[in-house]
């Protein structure tokens, strides 16, 4: 659960956080809008895309194989989200290649409509499969 309430992260948000946000902040990135330091059902997400149910997380090294982490990711994407993670370091030195990363998720889970598709765009198994 998270500790913080939103508009404290946001004061308290990392240079990545930073540069990120400049580049998805006002509809930059094609159009699609982002609430920073959103709130989905008990969980905080670094960015948040709901009409695409798409989060997306900063992660210092604090996040490598953090149990925490993965079950928060799966009680996320139980609730039909997609999670995008990236490291800090990815986006302080690739912001272009994180912003194009985020892009082609957006894109993709546009070009399958549901019930064909989850959150994430993997195709979901047809009727009487899986």
């Amino acid at each position: 659960m998270a500790s913080k309430e939103p508009r404290e992260l946001r004061h308290n948000s990392t240079d990545a956080e930073r540069r990120l946000w400049k580049a998805l902040r006002d509809r930059q990135l094609e159009g699609y809008k982002f609430r920073r330091q959103g709130a989905i059902g008990p969980f905080i997400g670094d960015f948040v895309c709901v009409a695409h149910r798409l989060i997306i997380e900063i992660d210092g090294s604090q996040h490598v194989d953090n149990a925490y982490d993965a079950g928060r990711t799966k009680w996320l994407e139980d609730h039909g989200w997609c999670v995008l993670r990236f490291w800090n370091n990815d986006v302080l030195m690739n912001i272009e290649g994180v912003a194009e990363a985020i892009l082609k998720t957006l894109q993709a889970e546009q070009a399958l409509t549901r019930p064909q598709a989850d959150a994430c765009g993997h195709p979901l198994p047809q009727a009487g499969e899986g």
